[in-house]
């Protein structure tokens, strides 16, 4: 890699309610998508750090951290993403960042294909951190 190059890291929750439904929020940018909570890393962050950060940004509630499941590159962002398992207050009140536009606990069939085997990943821990790419 040059030293001019871009490249990109992200951290992410999987956080579940009581129904084994899977917290997704849909963003009001680029292609309006659903995505796990999490973003990018700042500059001097941990990836446990931004995972905190940004969870606490985008839904106004304190997460908690299980563990990490998966390292998964993907090749259209130039990215690594790191996936936690998180868990949240069941009476916890999301209030959303104006990047998202709304927020769903979705089953995990209707999920996309990539979302759906990281998400089986971090659910299905062995205790060793899966690594793929996309």
């Amino acid at each position: 890699m040059a030293f001019s190059d871009t490249y990109r890291l992200s951290s992410h929750a999987v956080i579940t309610n009581s129904q084994g439904q899977v917290l997704l929020l849909k963003a009001n940018y680029g292609q309006n998508s659903w995505g796990l909570p999490g973003g990018a890393l700042d500059k001097g962050e941990t990836i446990h750090q931004a995972l905190l950060r940004e969870c606490q940004e985008e839904l106004n509630c304190d997460v908690e951290i299980g563990y990490l499941s998966g390292v998964y590159y993907h090749t259209v962002f130039n990215s690594h993403v790191f996936i936690f398992r998180a868990y949240m207050d069941d009476d916890a009140e999301i209030m959303l960042s104006n990047e998202h536009t709304e927020y769903r606990y979705f089953p995990i069939d209707e999920l996309s294909t990539v979302q759906k085997e990281r998400v089986l990943d971090c659910l299905n821990f062995t205790h060793e951190v899966v690594s793929k790419v996309f």
